[in-house]
């Protein structure tokens, strides 16, 4: 038998029988996702970034142990439907201050992108903020950048496991507390703390243990992928840019082309080198793994890390620092210094947003400012439209809905006006309410029989609290007089 022969390839080589174009396996679809391990650097930016881990940390974990007065200092109590801010009281029907600070958020968000890049995810975002608290956690259980990578090819060694479970068990202990501080916003924390130790409260633990799980998942495991693929921002941030924005820039004119040169040794020693001398820390200390030499891409969140990196590779080579810096695109096309580029900062689009946001936080602030610590609701009773009582009077019927939005024990007077003769009924004037407490009473209104024409009319209610501070709330409705048969 005679072996058949091997036939040509595209490629000029012989290919093996059975083997064929046809019969490779396709190319992946997906690029395979490259572990990023970052290398730490002290300088301005990171100094700066810890600085806000530390700020937004202590607030967060700090501010649900505070009490005010006999209560936690910021709480949403969703049982109660009361919101507690310190010294304000707050109630469902108060939304319209979460919208309108919402929208504060939106624009501010606005206005610092305009300015300065992704200033919010490069320092303040929770998901920069815990990723970086992890990792600091990784450096102390398994050491630098270095360290951590010749333990991600080493084989599953005693060392090896030790350190993992030590990494990851750190991280699980924060992400539960981080959980557990998380539902004390929303759940008395002292009362939760009880509660999770004698093991009840089923739904509590398990919303401690579902935003622990999101913690533990997105800042040890996700990390940039977060930045890059969930978070919307990183897609419509370029809407915000403009030319006049201050964002992370690598002067290419001064540093191409790239080169290695020794200590002490300039570009114009070394032509054609410019100043970079490609040592890719820049790349190393980017959280998110991008080249900013490169230019700008959607991916990079503007913490400077690369800047602090650079500048110390200057520093010690002995070049000027800027290689990798804060500025505009106009300023590196027309080589403008720092402070040219910082005057083009009040632009029209700033000035916009700055006096949008300005409006609305003077807004908010005066309309708090003037907010009535007292909320009346009233629906008519509809089972009675009217009926004559004793004493040759006609009545309506009303449901009054009373909350007390103060911290302290109020007694309310009930009257009505807008018809002649109109009164409340003597046993339905005086309402005493407990602390943020909120009641339905039903009150009855009344007026002589035969003193108003059959039909609707207008009158309202008024609830009066006599105190240090009086405080009066005027409701309207319509009291009804049927037709006489």
């Amino acid at each position: 038998m005679t072996t058949p022969p091997k036939k040509p390839g595209c490629n000029g080589h012989l290919e093996k029988p059975g083997l064929s174009s046809a019969t490779k396996p396709p190319p992946p679809l997906f690029e395979a996702r490259q572990k990023i391990q970052p290398r730490t650097i002290d300088g301005l930016f990171a100094r700066w970034r810890w600085a806000m881990v530390w700020a937004t940390q202590l607030f967060f974990y700090g501010v649900p142990w505070l009490q005010w007065g006999d209560r936690q200092s910021l709480l949403f109590d969703l049982q109660t439907m009361r919101f507690y801010l310190f010294g304000l009281v707050l109630y469902p029907q108060d939304f319209i201050y979460l919208a309108v600070l919402l929208i504060v958020c939106a624009l501010a968000l606005f206005l610092f992108t305009t300015v300065a890049g992704r200033l919010w995810c490069g320092f303040s975002c929770p998901q920069t903020v815990y990723t970086e608290i992890f990792l600091w956690l990784e450096r102390i259980t398994e050491g630098d950048r270095s360290a951590r990578l010749r333990l991600d090819h080493s084989g599953w060694t005693l060392e090896k496991i030790l350190k993992r479970s030590a990494k990851h068990g750190s991280w699980l202990l924060l992400s539960l507390w981080t959980g557990f501080t998380f539902v004390g916003y929303f759940v008395p924390i002292r009362t939760l703390a009880v509660e999770v130790m004698a093991l009840q409260g089923p739904w509590q633990i398990f919303w401690i243990g579902f935003y622990g799980l999101a913690t533990y998942g997105n800042a040890g495991f996700l990390r940039e992928q977060v930045c890059k693929h969930m978070c919307p921002y990183a897609r419509f941030q370029s809407a915000m840019l403009d030319k006049d924005t201050l964002i992370v820039t690598y002067d290419s004119q001064r540093g191409e082309p790239r080169g290695m040169r020794s200590k002490g040794q300039s570009s114009a020693t070394t032509a054609p080198l410019g100043d970079c001398i490609d040592c890719t820390l820049c790349v190393q200390v980017c959280p998110v793994g991008i080249d900013i030499r490169n230019g700008l891409q959607y991916e990079c969140i503007g913490c400077g890390l690369c800047v602090d990196a650079c500048d110390s590779v200057m520093d010690k080579v002995h070049l000027p620092r800027g290689l990798i810096r804060f500025a505009t695109q106009n300023g590196m096309e027309n080589r403008w210094n720092q402070a040219q580029m910082l005057r083009r900062v009040l632009r029209p689009q700033v000035l916009i947003y700055t006096a949008i946001t300005l409006a609305f936080c003077v807004g908010l602030a005066m309309s708090l400012a003037q907010r009535t610590p007292l909320k009346v609701n009233v629906i008519r009773d509809r089972a009675s439209l009217a009926r004559i009582v004793p004493g040759g009077q006609l009545e309506n019927l009303y449901r009054l809905q009373v909350m007390n939005a103060t911290e302290a024990p109020q007694h309310y007077h009930i009257s009505a006006t807008g018809l002649e003769g109109l009164t409340v009924a003597k046993e339905d004037r005086q309402l005493a309410l407990a602390p943020t407490q909120s009641q339905w009473i039903t009150v009855r209104a009344r007026i002589p029989y035969g003193s108003a024409a059959p039909g609707a009319h207008t009158m309202a209610f008024v609830v009066s609290a006599e105190g240090q501070e009086p405080i009066a709330v005027r409701e309207p409705s319509v009291f009804q007089v049927p037709n006489e048969r």
